[in-house]
């Protein structure tokens, strides 16, 4: 199947195209990249747009908890919901567990929806490198909106804010204090935090800790692309389904601010910026690993070893070859 029909059945909202498309862009095959960049101007073309919610947490936070209880909802709504979710991949064996599904159960059973977990493989920051082209197949399929799980590392996992239109942070009762919520990184990027697992004995913490929270974002200067009292601090109860109505009103509102304050189109392409400005590094970095450069970049490296040249020294030296 060639990427302009394999486009077609994604557009179609063919669940199985949308797979095969999915696993064809995070292929690292050279001839798999080139069916994979066609297909997925293709299925852009289609100028489907969906809503983009981008999630993390630490982990045990109740992360595939809440998108589940979060997802259903969105269903019962008669929205179309798709789950990308990342997964650490080991940094012995590259291997991923992948066992998001198996935490979805009720969502990965509904029609309506679609869960694709995917590896980290060696890209920092909390998502997959080609989670930005599975997103845009997902909205090419017809999906409404898109929710992106990161691995939950902590403080650096902030790359997903360049993929989605709203970045949501999910924390724990107990999980910090007005100073560590002024923390920059993670805390910054957030368009709104989440206290998770507000619910019998730990509701009164979550409370307090919803309003250290509240209390040290507005600390944090707001945003141009925020309207009054954003970001802000909520309390939600993935188990009990509590808070979640609340939570999408308030998502539904900001994303709706943005659009209507030219704030949204701005987002996105200055996120496509961004993605060809990686593109573009991540081609470089993988040019090195080839010939001719392969065999430089051994030596040097055994050189740098055995303590004959500093990494300083040798990096200088590598990009005076590639006349740099």
């Amino acid at each position: 199947m060639d990427a302009k029909e394999l486009a077609q059945g994604v557009i179609a909202g063919d669940r199985r195209s949308l797979a095969r498309a999915i696993t064809l862009v995070e292929s690292a095959r050279a001839d798999h990249r080139a069916k994979a960049v066609e297909l997925v101007a293709e299925a852009r073309a289609a100028g489907r747009q969906a809503l983009r919610i981008g999630l993390s947490g630490t982990p045990g936070v109740g992360k595939s908890t809440f998108i589940e209880a979060f997802g259903m909802r969105l269903l019962a709504e008669g929205l179309r919901v798709a789950v990308l979710a990342v997964d650490p991949s080991s940094a012995r064996s590259g291997g991923s567990i992948l066992g998001d599904k198996t935490r979805m159960e009720r969502l990965s059973r509904e029609p309506a929806a679609f869960i694709r977990p995917s590896p980290s493989q060696a890209q920092m920051g909390g998502v997959a490198r080609r989670t930005r082209e599975a997103v845009a197949l997902c909205e090419a399929a017809g999906f409404d909106v898109v929710l992106i799980e990161t691995v939950g590392v902590g403080q650096s996992e902030t790359v997903v804010a360049e993929i989605c239109d709203l970045f949501l942070l999910l924390l724990a009762p107990a999980g910090g204090d007005e100073l560590q919520g002024v923390k920059r990184g993670i805390m910054e990027m957030a368009d709104m935090i989440l206290v998770n697992k507000a619910d019998g004995a730990l509701k009164s913490t979550a409370t307090r800790t919803c309003a250290d929270y509240a209390g040290a974002l507005r600390l944090l200067r707001r945003r141009p692309q925020d309207p009054e009292g954003f970001p802000k601090a909520m309390m939600v109860s993935a188990t009990e389904e509590t808070g979640m109505a609340e939570a999408w009103t308030e998502m539904q509102f900001l994303a709706q601010w943005r659009r209507d304050n030219g704030h949204w189109e701005s987002r996105r392409s200055a996120q496509a910026k961004h993605w060809f400005a990686e593109e573009v590094r991540q081609g470089l970095l993988a040019a090195l690993t080839r010939e001719p450069a392969k065999g430089s970049m051994a030596a040097l490296g055994e050189r740098v070893a055995q303590g004959d040249i500093s990494p300083e020294a040798a990096a200088a030296e590598m990009l005076a070859l590639l006349g740099r």
